[in-house]
Parts: C-alpha cells; sequence; structure tokens
C-alpha cells in the first residue's frame, strides 16, 4: 500500500490486489491506470434546476474538478440536495429548509466518508447549502475548500426577488395594480445566481470567505462571470496544496475565525440567520461559540454596508467595487480583525490581504469607520421573561431602537399573513408567531412573507413582529426572531395573549412582556403542548433531535 499521505483515505480504497474490485467500478467510471496513484478530490455540487441559486453549479463543478485534475488530483463529481427558501416561503414546505441543513451535511459526511475521498471542493449557492457544505467538511475534517456559487444579476429598475414579495404587501394595500406585481414578477430574478441583496446567501458566503474556508474574493463574483469559473479552478487546485501540507478545517476553524466571521458579518449588515449558522458550524468542528459573542463583538463593530434589504445597493453593486477584501483590510487595520488566522489559501488571512487595493473614492456602498450607518451591531441578542435564553434581533437604526405595543398572537405564519394583509394587523401592534420554532414547526420557517405583507403595506416603522421561527435574509423592519425557549417547549411566548403590552429596547437588550409573574404561572398551569404536527418522516425525525435555536438548531448527530 501507497506510503503517499496525501492518499491516507483514497489508498484503502484502491491499492492492492483485494481492491481489484473496487478498481474495476472505478475504470467503468472514467479511471486509468494512473488515476489511482492520485489523491482523489470529492467535488460535492449542490447543483439543481430546483432553483436560479444553483442552477449553474453543474458547469463550476466541472471547473473545480479540471482545476483538481491540473494540479495531480483526480476529481469525482458527487451531488448533494438543495432546496429554495424563495420559492417554499410561506407554505408548508418552508418547514423542510433548516432541515436540509442536516441532511446535505449528512449527505457529504456519508459519501466521503464511503469513498474514501482525501480532499473536497465543496460548491453551495443558496441559504441553507453553504452551512450544510461546511459542517460536511467539519466532520469530515479533511482538506477542503468551500466555493460559493455567485450572486444573481439584479432585475430591471434595481429589483430582486424581496421586490416581488413587497409588491404583494402592497397590491394588498391597494398600492399596486396586478399588472404591476406581474411586471416585477417577470423580471425580478433574471437568471442564475443568489439573491441578490446581503440576504442569507451573500451573508454566509462572506461569513465563510472571512472563516477562512474560501479563497479570497470567493464571496462577491457574479454568478455569471470568468473570475467565478476561475475561482472554481483555482479552488480545485488549492486542495492538493492543502494536502501537501495537511491543512484541514480544523487548522482553520478556530475560534478567532468564527469572530472574524461574526465582525464581517456586523459590518456588511449580514442576516441573523448567521448567527444560528455560525453557532451550528462552531458546534460541528468543536469550537464554542455563543449568543453572548455576539454582543461582545458587536460593541465594538460598525454596520457599514448600505446594502439591501435594510439599505440600498445590491451585492453585484459590491462586487464592481472589488467586494469584501477592501472592507476586510480596513478592518485588519483597525485592529477588529485577527490576521494571524491560517486560510485555504496556505497564508494568514493578513498575508492574503497584505496587497488589496482600498475602495474606489467615489463609492458609496461601503462607509468608512468614522461615518458609520451604525456604530455598533445591528445584530441584537435580547433576553427578559419573554426570552428567557436569548432571542435575534436585526435592527439597523433605521427603524429605531424602541417599540412597545399591544400582542396580536397567532399560532402559525399563515395565520399571522392572513391577519397582516386582510388588515387586522393595525399600526402599534406587536404581531406574534408562534409554534414555528425548530421543534414546533418544526423547522423553523423563516418569516419572510409576513415581514414583507407588512412592508408592502406601509406598517415598517409601526408594527413590530416577534417569532420563535426565523428570518430571512430579506426581512427587515422591527423584527425579533429566535425566541428560546420556543413555544412548542411551553415558553414564555406560548402564553402570550391578545392585547398584552410588548416592549422590545435594543439598546438595553431586552424583550419584556408586560404581565405579572403569578399570571404567567397561573398560564402556564393551564397550557399544553400541542401534537406533534409529523409523526413520520424526516420532519418527525428532525423534530425529536433538534436543539435550541440558542445553540444553533443543531442535531443530535452534532
Amino acid at each position: 500500500m501507497t506510503e503517499d499521505k496525501r492518499r491516507r483515505y483514497s489508498a484503502p480504497v484502491v491499492d492492492g490486489i483485494a481492491k481489484a474490485p473496487s478498481r474495476a467500478m472505478l475504470r467503468a467510471t472514467g479511471f486509468t491506470d494512473e488515476d489511482f496513484q492520485k489523491p482523489q478530490v470529492g467535488i460535492a455540487s449542490t447543483w439543481s434546476r430546483v432553483t436560479p441559486c444553483n442552477m449553474h453549479i453543474d458547469g463550476l463543478a466541472r471547473e473545480a474538478g479540471e482545476g483538481a485534475d491540473a494540479a495531480g488530483g483526480k476529481s469525482v463529481i458527487f451531488n448533494t440536495i438543495t432546496i429554495s427558501d424563495g420559492i417554499a416561503n410561506g407554505t408548508e414546505g418552508m418547514k423542510y429548509s433548516l432541515v436540509s441543513r442536516e441532511v446535505i451535511a449528512d449527505s457529504i459526511e456519508t459519501v466521503a466518508g464511503c469513498e474514501g475521498f482525501d480532499g473536497l471542493v465543496a460548491i453551495g449557492g443558496c441559504d441553507k447549502n453553504m452551512p450544510g457544505c461546511l459542517m460536511g467538511l467539519a466532520r469530515l475534517n479533511r482538506p477542503s475548500v468551500f466555493v460559493y456559487g455567485g450572486t444573481i444579476k439584479p432585475g430591471p429598475g434595481h429589483t430582486d426577488l424581496i421586490s416581488v414579495f413587497e409588491a404583494v404587501g402592497a397590491y394588498t394595500k391597494g398600492d399596486k395594480r396586478l399588472i404591476e406585481v406581474e411586471q416585477v414578477e417577470k423580471v425580478a430574478v433574471p437568471g442564475p445566481g443568489s439573491c441578490g441583496g446581503m440576504y442569507t446567501a451573500n451573508t454566509m458566503a462572506s461569513a465563510i470567505e472571512a472563516l477562512g474556508m474560501s479563497l479570497p474574493g470567493s464571496s462577491a463574483q457574479n454568478a455569471e462571470s470568468e473570475d467565478k469559473l476561475a475561482d472554481c479552478r483555482a479552488a480545485g487546485a488549492a486542495v492538493l496544496a492543502l494536502l501537501e501540507r495537511d491543512i484541514k478545517p480544523s487548522d482553520i476553524l478556530t475560534r478567532e475565525a468564527f469572530e472574524n466571521a461574526i465582525t464581517v458579518v456586523i459590518a456588511l449588515a449580514g442576516s441573523t440567520n448567521a448567527v444560528l449558522h455560525l453557532m451550528a458550524m462552531a458546534h460541528t468542528i468543536g469550537v464554542p461559540l455563543s449568543l453572548e459573542d455576539f454582543t461582545r463583538i458587536g460593541k465594538r463593530v460598525p454596520v457599514l454596508a448600505d446594502v439591501r434589504p435594510s439599505g440600498h445597493y445590491l451585492m453585484s453593486e459590491l462586487v464592481a467595487i472589488g467586494g469584501i477584501q477592501p472592507l476586510m483590510k480596513t478592518l485588519l487595520e483597525e485592529g477588529l480583525l485577527h490576521g494571524d488566522c491560517l486560510t485555504v489559501t496556505g497564508r494568514t488571512l493578513a498575508e492574503n490581504l497584505a496587497k488589496v487595493a482600498p475602495y474606489p473614492d467615489e463609492q458609496n456602498i461601503i462607509r468608512a469607520l468614522d461615518n458609520p450607518i451604525k456604530k455598533d451591531s445591528h445584530l441584537r441578542i435580547l433576553y427578559g421573561n419573554l426570552a428567557p435564553t436569548g432571542a435575534v434581533a436585526k435592527i439597523t437604526g433605521h427603524e429605531g431602537t424602541h417599540f412597545s405595543g399591544k400582542a396580536r398572537v397567532f399560532s402559525s405564519e399563515e395565520d399571522a399573513t392572513v391577519g397582516i394583509m386582510e388588515g387586522a394587523v393595525v399600526a402599534g401592534d406587536v404581531v406574534v408567531i408562534r409554534y414555528e420554532g425548530p421543534r414546533g414547526g418544526p423547522g423553523m420557517r423563516e418569516m419572510l412573507t409576513p415581514t414583507s405583507a407588512i412592508m408592502g403595506r406601509g406598517l415598517g416603522k409601526d408594527v413590530a413582529l416577534i417569532t420563535d421561527g426565523r428570518f430571512s435574509g430579506g426581512s427587515h423592519g422591527f423584527v425579533v426572531g429566535h425566541i428560546t425557549p420556543e413555544a412548542q417547549e411551553g415558553g414564555p411566548i406560548a402564553l402570550v395573549e391578545d392585547g398584552d403590552e410588548i416592549v422590545i429596547d435594543a439598546e438595553s437588550n431586552t424583550i419584556t412582556l408586560k404581565v405579572s409573574e403569578q399570571t404567567m404561572i397561573e398560564r402556564h398551569a393551564r397550557w399544553q403542548a400541542p401534537a406533534p404536527r409529523y409523526t413520520r418522516g424526516v420532519l418527525a425525525k428532525y423534530a425529536r433531535t433538534v436543539g435550541s435555536a440558542s445553540l444553533g438548531a443543531v442535531t443530535d448527530g452534532d
């Protein structure tokens, strides 16, 4: 058997007379005599015609494979699943979204572990398949590189998918005609790539680059571009270099690297989903990370990016001025990033950024440090008698920092959406959507449809929305999610009644239900947990094994 340490996983599968049957099978897939002596690089592709985010990734996977082959490896492309949040939002199908993160991690681990790949490239293009890919790579802990599939081009009139969601809300208010909604619908999503603002996909791509698990620039490239093709080829080659030096995810995914990712997410005004996914990824690799880390880092890191959904610009416009690299260099020079963190280039973050040029003087997308959009984080971790173990708010400053109102309670996203669109929700209300947590949903659906309906009806500054579910990166307004303990477990959100006063304070980081402790005790005594919504299949399995959102909503397998 070979002494080549680069082949520690593939050699037991293909070396020696006893493995002739294995080689016979692989010859049918295109292996030659020479290929059996090369390190095998698995290319985990999330290609699917399910969604524009991933419809082009088959081509990117082939480019990554060619890069690995040219560098002396033998690439093997395999697929994992993807789902589309944008398509499923507001339906029962959305309950499978967060579940898919675990399925993707499981599938990558399963294929690579079974087939004996020595290294991996994982290519993701939509919200859950990116953290799912990273979790799979972390479990395997073999030399690996992540590639982002890239962002979509904007539609005419600076439109994107969120424009369509909000057009529907405007229609129900009477501010848009049906034909106007149809016009936006037909042009807002013009081709391949992930949703165009600093929504969850672009947020997680940026976080993964800041972690050091993708090549510099990978997070800020258009899906349809020569830069993205070159990124894929370079990623394939980079795995061979990592194999030579035996650099693994555990060498890169350190606590300091996760702090870098949190810092970049805050500066970019990124999605609340980053909290959930970064904690899940850290848990998988064995790095301690908690909600308190987001608060601690958020006190010293400002919001600098004027990007959608709360701001103006799209990711493609950030790509045009240099992506996130100049921002990261600014943060590093200010002492806000750990420059000595190792990355998949084999160099440190500081070494990668050494020759990065600053943004052009005339750009308005990324503010200077002395002129921030918000002086501290927009991601607020709230506690109080309504969220004893934490909740996550996205308060950019446009909404104000304080909201007090009367509860308008719904026990599902669908009921809330109907109530909002039919005018049952009015200025001064705090919309409460419960039984949508990881176990209660199950699956912790995104509340993009109700938040978009609120914005479309012109209530964005007059209504707050709180939930034990979560939010899309495209959600904005005065919103608080991830409330724990969730309603299904008898958390205080299960006990809220219509008309109760709720106070949200994003300066003191509190969320308070103005109901006496005695009343809450009496309500809890009357409360009964609803029967599980699913008793068979993947959703039932997920509900039985998933943990709290305050810990990343990871399953027992992690």
